[in-house]
């Protein structure tokens, strides 16, 4: 593929210059040295897997309304490399669906041609906030929010009208306006209403549906994170009989993928929409072996009376805190498997976890988000 037009601009993609292989030996180099730098390498590493997809993986995106430069035209995408006033149309964008592009730029168009103005950061007027576009991989149904402020009134009923006449590949299923008056830079929910279909998409990942609502975290690419969760429960030596922790679970997805052959699979996740999601998709999938905790894992942990027999870690980019991991360590359980979104916070909590009498098996990186510079991983600590 060419070189995107947003790239001088956008500063998503860091490496859409370089050949994939080359993006790919880049990042597997810059997980072994993080690990190595604290004597954290795993006995046995097995380097680094691509994307199934290498472009149109992005299954989300958020955009935002605002301008390139000050009092010009509006505009809808991203900001600006360096400038975080400045938000540039990103209408031709590579990493998604070809959908995402149509209805950005027919989302723009379409307010621009009823004189809608965006909401400015700094005097806090203004209409036009957000645009989240959501696409199930497997199901090709595409959910659309468009969030504005309440000051002035939105015509949801010709903005429906234009979204359906457009040339969609996927099924729209939802069109949603959320209302938004809070004056922090993000997409916050003070009112939602369903303009058109239903306020969610499904999904399926390793043969499990899910229900992915409007504001619920779900994994961005698909087909990658589906090869990753494979290969992170094929590291435990077996799960049948066995009670199993899923820390930092999110909606679930591997809670329940380890369910279908442990005898109860706990997870435990401090976002409380997503524990609602997981309960729900849970009940979908017919699990009743599957039990979710809404909390932080070290209260959670504290409360908890059972004993697990494997723990599964998957923290956000910040790791585990020190004092959650020292709990987990103290289960003495025979197998950790770590799914880390961030090689650096993962070299610190395995250098912690040598210390607590684990050896760092088994290790493999993941580049679930090609031409950026994230990076993912799965290792395997054994008592």
């Amino acid at each position: 593929m060419e070189i995107c037009k947003h790239n001088a601009d956008c500063g998503g993609c860091i490496y859409q210059e370089l050949d994939y292989q080359e993006q790919m030996n880049l990042k597997g180099k810059e997980v072994v040295r993080l690990l190595e730098n604290k004597n954290a390498m795993p006995q046995k590493f097995l380097g680094i897997e691509g994307s199934p997809l290498q472009y149109g993986y992005r299954n989300k995106m958020e955009y935002t309304f605002g301008d390139e430069v000050k009092d010009g035209p509006m505009t809808l995408g991203m900001h600006k490399r360096g400038r975080f006033m400045s938000i540039i149309t990103v209408d031709e964008c590579q990493l998604v669906d070809s959908d995402f592009n149509l209805v950005l730029r027919a989302t723009l168009d379409f307010c621009n041609e009823k004189g809608y103005g965006f909401y400015h950061k700094k005097s806090h007027k203004g209409l036009m906030r957000n645009l989240v576009v959501r696409k199930g991989q497997h199901t090709n149904e595409l959910l659309v929010n468009i969030v504005t402020s309440s000051q002035v009134p939105f015509d949801d009923a010709a903005y429906v009208a234009c979204l359906q006449g457009l040339p969609l590949k996927n099924e729209l299923v939802g069109v949603l306006h959320t209302y938004n008056d809070g004056i922090a830079d993000a997409v916050k929910c003070d009112r939602l209403e369903v303009l058109y279909g239903r306020d969610y998409y499904n999904e399926v990942i390793m043969g499990l549906k899910f229900k992915v609502s409007a504001f619920s975290f779900f994994q961005t690419n698909v087909l990658a994170v589906e090869k990753l969760y494979s290969e992170a429960i094929a590291l435990i030596d077996s799960v049948e009989g066995k009670t199993v922790f899923d820390l930092y679970c999110g909606t679930g997805t591997i809670t329940q993928a380890l369910a279908l052959r442990a005898k109860e699979a706990i997870g435990v996740e401090i976002v409380e929409e997503a524990v609602e999601a997981a309960k729900e998709n849970a009940k979908e999938n017919g699990l009743e072996n599957c039990k979710f905790i809404a909390g932080d894992v070290f209260k959670v942990l504290e409360t908890l009376d059972k004993k697990p027999d494997v723990i599964v870690v998957d923290p956000p980019r910040v790791g585990i805190h020190p004092k959650a991991m020292q709990k987990i360590l103290n289960y003495g359980v025979k197998q950790i498997v770590y799914i880390s979104c961030n090689p650096k916070t993962l070299a610190e909590n395995l250098d912690m976890a040598r210390l607590g009498g684990y050896e760092v098996k088994i290790g493999k990186a993941f580049d679930n988000f090609p031409h950026t510079k994230h990076i993912e991983a799965v290792i395997l600590l054994t008592k």
